[in-house]
């Protein structure tokens, strides 16, 4: 057998386990993708992903794939993995699969009553039938079974849509969110949580209207804060005396085992003004709104939901892997940073407007840094 070569800055025009079978063992960074999602469009191509007939089935064609890239990716590598859900009745696949029978799917039991792992990843888990009009729960499935697969499921992140497309039903409010799920190929990883920090609602913020509304470190009616039946004072901070005592404990994090002396409630209690930061860490609501792209008829990723995922995941010059690369959003975007990328597409046209789009990105970037040369 050929030995194994991941190639770099590259588009495989293959089926995505496939084209990962041939790719070296920890040759990529992290992986930024999102897969066809269920029962949603039909590509038109042969062992293209989402036209399954079950859930189940679907949710294990990923399992495998995401199973093949795990072992290409580094063991301090992450997996961010942006994922819709459907309802069950409004596919558009050609045939009506409220029809379809369904059984229950089997969870192996071991002799503890655990969960037999020799089963996994052939486990997607006990769902049940479907009814019409279902919501399904894709990304919930899917997460779960790849944490039964060996991944480590570390957020769901809930990628809200400015945007969003109307729906007019009447039965339910408007879908305006997506997931995407962070997870990781061992316990430690690489995460650089600088690299997307936002700017802080501050004190200012609040004087002019902006944001929501922060403790602007004004002393309290009385010169110690009353706590049940004792007090917090700035003497007995001084003089380092027990503060817990009775009626702490009806206090916010003033118990005796919880938040210690000097911190943001000790601070409160005392009158004193909070210390600011410029910058916190990012949150786990992302406002990205949709954006076309004029090559593509079909849904796309916007690149300011890839840049965050990107710069957390990946140090610079790393690697980016796509197995589902599409137009090709997470090339344009890792080209950008600083980083190489590898895709997956499964359809020759969309690697065309993939290598399009990647070609002009690093054209316009060599124009940027000419010109900063020249100034």
């Amino acid at each position: 057998m050929a030995e194994q070569k991941t190639n770099i800055d590259y588009i495989y025009n293959d089926d995505a386990l496939r084209a990962l079978k041939t790719m070296e063992s920890g040759s990529v960074n992290c992986i930024v993708t999102s897969p066809p999602y269920y029962a949603l469009r039909n590509y038109e191509m042969d062992e293209q992903i989402g036209l399954e007939q079950t859930p189940e089935e679907y949710i294990q064609k990923l399992v495998d794939v995401f199973h093949e890239a795990k072992r290409v990716l580094k063991d301090d590598g992450t997996l961010w993995l942006n994922i819709g859900d459907s309802y069950w009745g409004s596919g558009s696949r050609g045939f009506d699969f409220t029809e379809l029978p369904l059984e229950h799917s089997q969870i192996q039991k071991g002799s503890k009553g655990t969960l037999d792992l020799s089963a996994v990843p052939k486990l997607v888990g006990n769902v049940g039938v479907y009814k019409n009009k279902d919501l399904i729960g894709i990304p919930w499935m899917l997460a779960f079974a790849l944490r039964a697969d060996g991944w480590y499921l570390r957020q769901d992140i809930i990628w809200a849509k400015a945007n969003n497309m109307p729906e007019s039903v009447k039965d339910r409010c408007t879908k305006s969110h997506e997931y995407i799920f962070l997870l990781s190929k061992n316990e430690k990883y690489y995460f650089d949580n600088e690299a997307i920090q936002e700017e802080a609602v501050s004190v200012n913020d609040k004087r002019a209207g902006k944001g929501r509304l922060e403790y602007d470190g004004k002393r309290s009616d009385t010169e110690s804060l009353n706590v049940g039946k004792s007090f917090v004072s700035i003497t007995d901070k001084r003089n380092k005396r027990d503060v817990w005592s009775e009626g702490a404990e009806h206090y916010k994090n003033l118990q005796e085992k919880g938040q210690q002396p000097n911190t943001m409630h000790i601070r409160r209690a005392e009158g004193l003004q909070d210390v600011q930061y410029e910058m916190r860490n990012k949150r786990d609501v992302w406002r990205v709104s949709t954006k076309p792209v004029k090559e593509a008829h079909f849904a796309t990723f916007p690149e300011e939901l890839i840049i965050p995922c990107v710069l957390a995941g990946c140090p610079k010059h790393g690697v980016v892997l796509d197995p589902f690369l599409g137009s090709g959003t997470t090339g344009v975007v890792a080209h950008n940073l600083g980083r190489h990328y590898v895709g997956i597409e499964l359809n020759p046209k969309y690697v065309e407007i993939a290598k399009r789009r990647i070609s002009k990105a690093a054209y316009q970037m060599d124009l940027l840094e000419d010109c900063m040369q020249e100034a």
